[in-house]
Parts: C-alpha cells; structure tokens; sequence
C-alpha cells in the first residue's frame, strides 16, 4: 500500500462485507417463503423480507464501489485523498441510513417502489452522500495524474449520482412513474455501473497481470463505448408493456442485443490480459475472481439478459421466475464478484499482511458460483413452465406456483450453497491464522506495493 489515506477504503469494506452476509442470509429466508408461504408471513412478511435483500445488495454494493474507488485513486492519481474527514463522514451518513431504512422497513415505512423504498429522508441522506463522495475524489484526480482508469471510474460515479436524483420524482401516472423508475434502475445496472465495472477491472488486471498500461486503457475505451452505446437505448425493453410508445419494442429489442456485446470484451479482456501478463502475482484468490466476475457477467447479463429481451419472447416471459434468474446471475458476476475481487485484493495490503487463507478464499468463489449457476438453471426451468402455463394455457397463478414447489425447493438448496460460500469467504477475509501473518518489511514486501 502506497497512501497512508487508501486506509478509508478499510472500513468501507468491513461494512459492505457485513452488509454481503445479511444480503445473503435474508435471500436464504425468501427462498425458504418460497417453499414454504406461510413461513413468518405475520411477523415478518415476504415484501419486508424481499425489501431487506434487495435494498441490502444494492448499498453493499456502492460501498464496495465506494471503497474501491478510495483505494485505487490514490495510486492511479499518485496523491493521498483530498479529505479523509468527508471520506469517513460520507460512510457514517450512509451506513446511518441504512440502519434507518432497514428499521423503516420493518415497521411498514417504505416508499413502495421496487428498490426504491427508501424513506425521504434516507433518499435525501444518500444524495448528500454522494455529493460528499464527488467532491472529494473528484479533487483527488484533478489534482493528481490523469489516467484511463480514474477518468471511466469518474464518469461512471459521477453518472451515478446524477440518476439518483430520478428517485426522488414520483409522478401519479404509472407509465411516467415507471419510466423514471427505470432511469435509475436499468441506468445504473447496464449503463453506468458497467463503467464502474470496466474500471475496477482494469485496475485489478494491470495490478495482477503486469500487461502495460497502453493496452489495458485501449479496451477500456471500446468496453465504455459499447457499454453506453448498448445501454442507454437498451432501457428500451423496460418500455414494451407500461404505457410508452410501440416503437420502444424496435428500439429495445434492438439495443439490447448490443448489450451481450460490452460484457463478452470483459471477459475477452480479462483472459487476454492474463494470457498476455507477466507478472506471477502471488494473490490467486483475487485473479480467480476477476476472471470469474467477467465470466459470469456475461452469461449472466449477457446470454441470460438476451434470452427475454426480443419483445416477441418477453411478451410472455416478462415477470417470471426467468427475469429471476437473469437477475440473480447478472448481480452476482458483474458485481457481486467484482467486488469479492477487490476485496481479496486490497484487504491483505490494508491489514498489512501477505495474500492469506486463499485456499479458503478459492473454495468460496467455487461454492458461490456453483450455487448461483444452479439456482439461475433451476429458475430457468421453473420460469419456462411457468410461461406455458401461466401465459400461454391460461393456468391460475397460485395453481402455477403450487406446480413449481420443487423448482422453489432446489433453489433453496441452492441459496444454501451460497450462503455457505458467502460465509466461508468472510472467513477467510477477516481471520488469519498466526502462521499466515507476515510482517511487511525490506524482506517481506506487502505483494501490490
């Protein structure tokens, strides 16, 4: 570690890997709702439950973002963070609202938008937030050298937040309240994530790799270019069936091919700049994961995302258990991975010690990705039976659910694999065993520095 102020980056990942475990765990007690209905359906109902893991997911997340990008500007922009004293306010601002969301939550305050529930006052506390975080990395760069890497993660961040601010518009006509909706929802997940994305990714290949930096900045400009090309239009195939005009239908179906496009030069990227490194970097665990973050990204939001998105397949398709299994692969390899990734990588420079319990490390991304991959089979299946049944036969929905008990019951034991692979790799992050420590030193070098 170069820069005594990459440390805010620390605690930013201690409090997304605690938020990762109750992610993981309130996924676990929805799938079971699943198998059984009436499970806790009094005192703690499915939406509540539902509402919990998704808004979870989704702030753990930009705390991963938030960290990585605390972590790895100062390297790239070779200055310490303009304010550490915003740095930490901003986490004490976010984690705060997420205590206050979660405690909304449970007793029935919510904003009943999917994924957007929040209460005013955390939407208003997350947007301050983000204003924080601008400022500051935005000094640190200006300052500082410019590079590929900080410019695309800037953009990506900076565009973030800038869509947060469609959360806070909530119009009484349904067609234009989820037409804004889906400004922050798709926008953020297949436009300007996907550059943060691309970002963190270049940075944990040219640290891992060794390729030069020359290479790795020309695919980062054709991923960002495909990425945004694809994915403002692509927003289109939320359009089909709200109330927009038919031409969306075109538009969307259209764009959204273009969408596998971004995700397949990742994962080419991420292999040849492995295949191109020549650097024996001794942090297998973090390698292992970029690798499989861009993979499953692209199965996951590329070959599962264009399954449904032609409009002739989504007119049936739409809102079933296959939008389920998109989603759930997608979020775990574009981002979910992606942060796993940084975090096998920065969390041993941060603690001052050598790359540790990677054997543990490894078998958790094994565990998790074996899991996910299933559940995603599972609710592919159970997604195209439900299809038939619910929207070509004309079957009752509760009639239809009640026929895909055992898909529900495979997914559980699905979601149980995860949630051991999440576990297992909490434990390989934050305890190290005595032989593993190795004090940094002239003969010991922390491995990145």
């Amino acid at each position: 570690m170069k820069y005594e102020t990459q440390r805010v980056a620390y605690w930013y990942f201690l409090a997304a890997m605690g938020l990762f475990g109750i992610q993981v765990l309130g996924g676990l007690l929805a799938g079971w709702v699943y198998v059984s209905p009436n499970f806790l359906s009094e005192l703690l109902p499915f939406n509540i439950i539902r509402m919990i893991h998704t808004n979870a997911l989704i702030v753990w997340l930009l705390l991963g973002f938030f960290g990585a990008a605390y972590f790895l500007i100062p390297e790239e922009s070779e200055r310490e963070i303009w304010s550490v004293k915003l740095a930490y306010l901003q986490l004490v601002i976010l984690v705060v609202g997420t205590l206050g969301a979660v405690g909304s939550y449970l007793v029935g305050i919510h904003g009943g938008r999917e994924f957007l529930e929040q209460p005013l006052w955390v939407k208003f506390g997350i947007l301050v937030a983000a204003v924080i975080f601008l400022v500051n990395v935005s000094m640190t760069v200006l300052a500082g050298r410019k590079t590929a890497i900080t410019g695309v993660l800037l953009m990506g961040l900076w565009l973030l937040s800038l869509l947060w601010i469609f959360a806070f518009i909530n119009p009484d006509n349904l067609s234009l309240d989820k037409m804004y909706w889906w400004f922050v929802v798709h926008l953020w997940v297949e436009a300007t994530w996907e550059l943060v994305m691309a970002a963190i990714l270049a940075f944990l290949l040219l640290k891992l790799t060794g390729v030069d930096r020359e290479v790795v900045e020309k695919w980062l400009y054709v991923i960002v270019a495909t990425a945004l090309f694809s994915g403002i239009l692509g927003t289109g195939h939320h359009f089909y069936w709200i109330g927009l005009p038919g031409y969306w239908q075109w538009v969307g179906s259209i764009f959204s091919t273009f969408e596998v496009v971004p995700f397949f030069l990742m994962m080419s990227f991420a292999f040849v700049m492995v295949w191109k490194g020549r650097k024996n970097h001794p942090n297998k665990a973090a390698l292992l994961w970029s690798l499989g973050s861009s993979t499953v990204a692209f199965f996951g939001a590329g070959v599962w995302g264009f399954l449904h998105t032609l409009h002739g397949v989504n007119f049936y398709s739409h809102g079933t258990q296959i939008t389920a299994a998109h989603g759930h692969l997608s979020f775990y390899g574009a981002y979910v991975a992606l942060n796993l990734a940084m975090f096998s990588y920065a969390m041993p420079m941060l603690r001052q010690r050598a790359p540790y319990n990677q054997v543990l490390n490894m078998a958790s991304f094994w565990l998790m990705t074996g899991g996910m991959a299933f559940m995603t089979f599972v609710l592919t299946f159970a997604g195209t039976i439900q299809t038939h049944m619910q929207r070509v036969v004309g079957d009752y929905y509760m009639d239809v659910q009640e026929s895909l008990s055992l898909f529900y019951m495979m997914r559980f034991g699905a979601g149980v694999a995860v949630v051991i692979g999440a576990l297992l790799f909490l434990y390989a992050m934050l305890v190290v065993r005595k032989e593993e420590i190795i004090e940094p030193g002239p003969a010991n070098p922390v491995p990145g520095e």
